[in-house]
């Protein structure tokens, strides 16, 4: 058996490819259901039911995905340029440090600034410190060729760490009775609810109007190009005049960006402080979420929402069911394995000798 590369990939195929990747995510996942000793019918019904099958099913389920389209927006972006950031959730908490950091601790410093300057200087700041987290393994690619793969990864633990002394330190809530969770943001600062009696938020819209916005970057400007022509060969690129080690810096901003925001949106829409068990992976979770939606950014909103949806009716079934939530978590990770071998099977074709 061999692999052949294909001319000219399919459009039917490029499109059936993550539809096929889901069949197989369930069909490995029912397997489990029914080693778990309960049936698969009613499981999936309840799974989809507790997910989607009601309005505040539906406000929890988008709830979740909010932050999941930002990290996988940053996944996205970053892969599209083979620049492969593992680092989204350690830039998500350093997001959620510097918006706290701005819109929580400048009280105590004897100045104050209105909301509509103070707000817009949090979600810049946390833009900020997620970039900045992941600029320097984006340097280190460019001009020494250090594996990006390791450095990002090993900075998610260092961010983590640096989160833990903090919440234990100078940004520890002395009124939070030793728990270690920063201090609160401002009341003025949290996001309005989209909908009366749910956590649903405005930053959904925040994130529907990037993927938006994105997309036009991708497909329409110089820096989309070079994004893409780095991505699809980056010395074919650089021969043809492509500033390759400039587009990898414009795209970790860019990405690590979009992490840091998803810190940002998630205090301010939903927690409004900083523990240590904010985000519950939405980091790795924007992987499998870029690699669902093919790295296209309007796909990452329907991939966000069906992997969102999973974690949220998971729970539900648990109750009902007797199986454990881990199997949402079974659910995402063997998604990602089935989308990269349908992905990979649409370059290629399987020969037998």
């Amino acid at each position: 058996m061999r692999l052949e590369k294909r001319n000219t990939p399919s459009r039917l195929a490029l499109l059936l490819a993550p539809v096929g990747a889901i069949g197989v995510t369930l069909l490995i996942s029912a397997l489990l259901v029914l080693w778990a000793g309960a049936p698969v019918g009613p499981t999936y019904a309840l799974l989809l039911k507790g997910g989607f099958g009601s309005v505040f099913a539906w406000s929890e389920t988008l709830t979740r995905a909010t932050p999941l389209i930002f990290t996988g927006l940053a996944a996205a972006v970053a892969f599209r340029a083979r620049l492969f950031n593992i680092g989204a959730e350690g830039q998500l908490y350093a997001g959620a440090l510097a918006a706290v950091a701005v819109g929580g601790l400048h009280g105590g410093s004897g100045w104050a600034l209105p909301w509509p300057v103070l707000l817009p200087l949090m979600l810049l700041a946390a833009a900020v410190a997620g970039a900045l987290l992941l600029l320097g393994p984006a340097l280190l690619k460019a001009r020494l060729g250090v594996d990006e793969v390791v450095t990002t990864l090993l900075l998610n633990f260092m961010a983590l760490l640096g989160v833990s002394a903090l919440l234990d330190g100078p940004m520890k809530d002395p009124s939070a009775l030793g728990w270690p969770q920063s201090v609160a943001l401002q009341a003025e600062l949290e996001l309005s609810r989209l909908l009366e009696g749910t956590r649903v938020h405005t930053g959904l819209l925040m994130a529907g109007g990037l993927s938006l916005l994105l997309w036009a970057v991708m497909k329409y400007s110089v820096l989309g190009f070079d994004i893409r022509a780095s991505g699809a060969n980056a010395r074919a690129a650089a021969f043809a005049g492509v500033p390759t080690g400039r587009t990898v810096v414009w795209v970790a901003l860019l990405s690590g960006g979009l992490a840091g925001l998803a810190g940002a949106i998630e205090v301010a829409g939903r927690t409004s402080y900083v523990t240590l068990d904010l985000s519950p992976g939405y980091g790795y979770s924007g992987i499998v979420i870029a690699m669902l939606a093919g790295l296209h950014p309007l796909g990452v909103l329907a991939a966000s929402v069906f992997v969102a949806g999973v974690l949220v009716g998971a729970d539900s079934m648990s109750r009902v069911v007797g199986v454990p939530t881990y199997i949402a978590d079974v659910i995402v990770a063997a998604s990602l394995i089935a989308v990269l071998v349908a992905t990979l099977l649409t370059q290629y074709r399987v020969r037998f000798k």
